[in-house]
C-alpha cells in the first residue's frame, strides 16, 4: 500500500504544521517523515487539548479518504445504463408548477417517489455539517398500482462537530432514537446510499422519476443529499419538489380548483397509521419507534390513497393501504385514547366483555394519540366524514352535545 493511502496519526499533522520552522532552522527536511524524529520532544509537551485538535484532524482525514475509496470503488460498478448524474441536473430544474398530465389516466400511470432523510439533529448555521443523515426511506408510488417498492437504509453519518455530541444524541433520543455510536445493525456509507438510491429510482421509458417530500423536510433532506452526493463525487444534488404541490396539482386536475396549501399540510400530518403493520423498518417496529424514514414515506403515500383513489375511479387494495388497518365495516386496528377510565370499565361490565370504541360523530373513526412529539394531543382523521378540526378534547366534545352533556353528569 502507498504511504498516501495509509491512514495518518495526529503526529503526522502535528509534524506537517511545524515543517516549515525546521526548514528555517536549516535542517534537511523536504518530507514531512523526515521531520518525525526532530519534534518527539516538543510533541511531548503539547497539552491534552492540542493533542486533541490534531487528532480530530487525522480522524477527518482518515474518513474522507475511506468515504473517497468506497466512491472508487462505486465507479467501479456503475449505475445502470440510464442512470447517470446527469438526472439531477434535469430533475433540478422542474418545479411543481410544471407538472401536468394530459389525462386522468396519465395521472394514474405516472411514478412518484416519497422520500425523506432523518438526521442526529440540526446543528447551528455557523458549523460546516449542518446536519448528520443517519437514515434515509423512499418508496416508488403510483395511483393505479398503491407501493411497488420501498428503500431503506441506516446511514453511517459523520463524527458530529466538537462540543456538539450530546445535542446531536438528545435530537435522536427525542425522535427516531438511532444511537449515534454503538448501533447494534449495519450501516451504509454515503456513495453506496447515493449509488442505491439511483439504482432504485432508475427512470422508466426515458422519463426522469421526480421525488416529493413536506415541504417543511425540504430543507433538511436537500442538504442531506447534497452532502452524501458531494462525498460520493455526484456533481449536483437532487432537487425535490414537494408533496404539498403534488397534492395541489392532483386536485386540481379533477376538480378544476386548489384546495389551500395549509389545508393539504393539515391533511397530509396523519396520525392513522402510525402503528399500521407493515409501515415502519424492522427496527422501529420492534422498539415500537413512531419516528422511521421508512414510515413517513409510506404514510404520504397512504394519505394520497385514501383521499385521491376513488376520485380517480381506482378501487384500494393492500398496495394502497396497510392491509390489516384498512377501514372495513367501522372495524380498525388502532390505540384508542380512553377519555373517562371508570365510565369505560362500566361500560366494559355491562357490555359482553369485548372492548367498546369510542367513534367520532361519523361513526366510524377513532381518536388516536398524535405523533411522537406531544402523545397526549389528540387529533381527529383526516379524509374521514368527520367535520372535526384542531388538537384537544373539549373541542371534540362540544362538537357532540350529546356526548359532552353525558360527561358533565
Amino acid at each position: 500500500m502507498s504511504r498516501s493511502q495509509r491512514s495518518r496519526s495526529a503526529y503526522y499533522f502535528f509534524v506537517r504544521d511545524r515543517l516549515p520552522v525546521l526548514q528555517q532552522r536549516g535542517l534537511p527536511v523536504a518530507r514531512v517523515v523526515d521531520g518525525f524524529p526532530h519534534l518527539t520532544q516538543e510533541w511531548a509537551l503539547l497539552t491534552v487539548e492540542e493533542r486533541m485538535f490534531y487528532a480530530e484532524k487525522a480522524q477527518k482525514w482518515n474518513e474522507k479518504k475511506s468515504l473517497q475509496k468506497a466512491a472508487k470503488e462505486m465507479l467501479n460498478n456503475p449505475v445502470p445504463a440510464g442512470v447517470t448524474t446527469e438526472m439531477y441536473r434535469v430533475t433540478s430544474l422542474l418545479d411543481a408548477s410544471a407538472i401536468s398530465w394530459m389525462s386522468d389516466q396519465a395521472v394514474l400511470a405516472d411514478t412518484f417517489y416519497f422520500l425523506n432523510v432523518y438526521s442526529h439533529g440540526k446543528l447551528p448555521s455557523h458549523c460546516d455539517q449542518r446536519f448528520l443523515p443517519c437514515e434515509i426511506g423512499c418508496v416508488k408510488y403510483s395511483l393505479q398500482e398503491g407501493i411497488m417498492a420501498d428503500f431503506h437504509h441506516f446511514i453511517d453519518s459523520e463524527v458530529p462537530p466538537r462540543g456538539y455530541r450530546y445535542h446531536c444524541q438528545a435530537a435522536s433520543d427525542a425522535t427516531h432514537k438511532i444511537p449515534i455510536s454503538g448501533f447494534h445493525l449495519s450501516r451504509t456509507c454515503y456513495p453506496v446510499v447515493i449509488r442505491e438510491l439511483l439504482q432504485f429510482a432508475q427512470p422508466a421509458r426515458g422519463a426522469w422519476p421526480r421525488f416529493y417530500c413536506k415541504s417543511d423536510d425540504r430543507f433538511r433532506i436537500s442538504w442531506c443529499l447534497e452532502r452524501m452526493a458531494s462525498i460520493a463525487g455526484v456533481d449536483s444534488p437532487l432537487e425535490l419538489l414537494t408533496v404539498e404541490d403534488l397534492v395541489i396539482k392532483l386536485y386540481q386536475k379533477k376538480y378544476h380548483k386548489e384546495p389551500s396549501k395549509t389545508w393539504v399540510s393539515r391533511e397530509l400530518d396523519v396520525v392513522l397509521w402510525d402503528f399500521s403493520s407493515n409501515t415502519r423498518c424492522e427496527w422501529h417496529e420492534e422498539n415500537d419507534i413512531l419516528c422511521c424514514a421508512l414510515a413517513s414515506c409510506k404514510k404520504i403515500a397512504y394519505c394520497i390513497s385514501k383521499s385521491l383513489a376513488g376520485v380517480y375511479g381506482v378501487s384500494l387494495t393492500a398496495a394502497h393501504l396497510p392491509p390489516k388497518d384498512c377501514v372495513s365495516n367501522g372495524n380498525t386496528n388502532l390505540r384508542r385514547v380512553i377519555l373517562d377510565a371508570g365510565r369505560f370499565q362500566e361500560s366494559k361490565a355491562r357490555g359482553s366483555g369485548s372492548d367498546r370504541r369510542i367513534h367520532s360523530p361519523s361513526g366510524v373513526q377513532e381518536l388516536v394519540p398524535s405523533s411522537c412529539d406531544s402523545p397526549c394531543d389528540v387529533k381527529s382523521f383526516p379524509f374521514g366524514t368527520s367535520t372535526i378540526r384542531g388538537r384537544g378534547i373539549t373541542r371534540w366534545l362540544e362538537s357532540t352535545p350529546a356526548l359532552s352533556k353525558s360527561f358533565s353528569n
